[in-house]
């Protein structure tokens, strides 16, 4: 006969634990000395027990996840030779830039394993022809292709459409018409919500109206019943909360796409947030994106993209990419974060910010289809507007000391100069054009500082 473990000790509820808190409290407040308040609007407990995933969610896990690694495509022949040495090191999935038309895609794809890589082509410009060409190679290969092709998301960035409203969205037409070989089309980018500033609500809202926008378009089309999106994710340095957003975007989208009858699996790409990233002591960069990479791999992330610590101010180099690459290989076969797909399941604190964070999400998402849909609210600046009040919450706090970055708002090193190193230009850039809508800018919450550092360096 099986005896349980702790079945001579007696079951102590929520309700007992909070009385004996209380006394050794000696009469100070509770809420207010224990509990804590996150600008996400989560109130975060000292203690968490069974009563508080009563009725939580369930989210599938992938079985496992790919080392991704990232490459803007310049000249087709090095990244292609790049490519297949990041291959032989342990890079198991390939993400590429394409800058423009001229890019010869069947050079850059030639010679990879496509059978068993994941590829994932992000074009910064949308053309049927380009997508004809890739067609064409493709045909009578194995691939699993993943094409990122994202109109809304490109408003929201850029506040303009490719061409227009209409004909971007027949160019859209054809692509998922004629894409049936490929593992999906159709990407929503949430990592531009989080890099400017969104709470984590917020950014699962706004993932779930955009993805909306593609479900209410597509319904009607002919390939719809086998819709799958792929979602970009970017992970902050909340190690819990990143956890449970990926978690509670699975059952969000599995949601909505119930509604629809369509498959209710999601692709999700996630890689670590650049508004945490510094250009000061840039080393703790990497201890930052590890953070961030074990939380994409818990949270049930099927692909991890890990940025190099010096990605804000370095052009693409051997080192940090082999560092970045490292990091996740590591936590793969060193950590064994490979060997579990399910490894946050049933942790009492992360199902119940999984809830939180849905619920929330979920009023957030009712609130903007019943005011006219996603786009009706990048148009009218509402979500824009929403957005830099969340950001500015959180800039005061890095700004008062509240919300520290190590080696930048607390415990600087003066001697640290970093004039010299500059390669790209780390900060917001605004060129003034004229746009259809505001655009939605990314900003690290260190610019401000950083430049003023930078400016006193130079007057030295």
């Amino acid at each position: 006969m099986k005896e349980s473990l702790f079945q001579e000790f007696e079951e102590v509820s929520a309700k007992e634990w909070k009385q004996k808190i209380q006394v050794d409290l000696k009469g100070a407040d509770y809420n207010e000395k224990l509990v804590y308040k996150s600008l996400d609007g989560i109130s975060i407990k000292p203690f968490y027990n069974s009563e508080d995933i009563k009725g939580s969610l369930t989210t599938p896990s992938p079985k496992n996840w790919n080392i991704c690694e990232k490459f803007y495509v310049g000249s087709v022949e090095k990244t292609n030779n790049l490519v297949l040495k990041a291959l032989e090191k342990g890079t198991e999935s390939l993400w590429f830039t394409i800058p423009n038309k001229e890019i010869a895609i069947e050079k850059l794809l030639s010679g990879l394993p496509l059978e068993r890589t994941k590829i994932y082509l992000s074009l910064n410009f949308l053309s049927e022809e380009y997508f004809k060409r890739l067609r064409e190679f493709l045909k009578d290969k194995e691939y699993q292709i993943y094409l990122q092709s994202d109109i809304v998301g490109n408003l929201a960035r850029t506040g303009n459409w490719f061409y227009n409203l209409e004909k971007d969205h027949e160019i859209l037409d054809v692509i998922l018409s004629k894409s049936k070989e490929f593992s999906s089309v159709i990407s929503i980018d949430s990592t531009l919500y989080q890099n400017a500033g969104a709470t984590i609500p917020q950014q699962l809202a706004y993932a779930l109206a955009h993805a909306n926008e593609y479900l209410n378009h597509f319904k009607k089309k002919a390939n719809f019943k086998d819709f799958q999106p792929q979602f970009l994710v970017a992970s902050g340095s909340n190690y819990f909360f990143e956890i449970a957003k990926i978690k509670a975007l699975r059952w969000l989208y599995a949601s909505l796409a119930s509604e629809y009858k369509i498959p209710e699996t999601c692709h999700i790409l996630a890689q670590p947030t650049k508004r945490n990233k510094t250009l000061y002591d840039f080393s703790t960069n990497l201890l930052r994106t590890t953070t961030e990479s074990m939380s994409s791999i818990l949270g049930g992330a099927n692909s991890v993209y890990n940025s190099p610590y010096d990605a804000i101010y370095h052009k693409n180099n051997k080192f940090g990419d082999r560092i970045a690459r490292n990091q996740l290989l590591v936590m793969k076969h060193e950590a064994y974060l490979g060997k579990v797909s399910n490894a946050a399941e049933g942790a009492y604190y992360i199902e119940s910010l999984t809830k939180q964070f849905a619920e929330m999400a979920l009023d957030i998402f009712k609130e903007i289809e019943k005011n006219g849909g996603f786009l009706k609210q990048l148009k009218e600046g509402v979500i824009q507007r929403k957005i830099k009040e969340s950001a500015k919450k959180e800039q005061e706090k890095f700004d008062k000391g509240e919300l520290v970055l190590v080696g930048t708002n607390k415990f600087e090193n003066l001697q640290d100069k970093m004039k010299d190193e500059l390669e790209l230009y780390p900060f917001l850039k605004q060129n003034p054009r004229k746009t259809l809508i505001e655009p939605i800018f990314e900003k690290r919450l260190s610019e401000t500082l950083e430049q003023e550092r930078l400016k006193q360096e130079k007057a030295d």
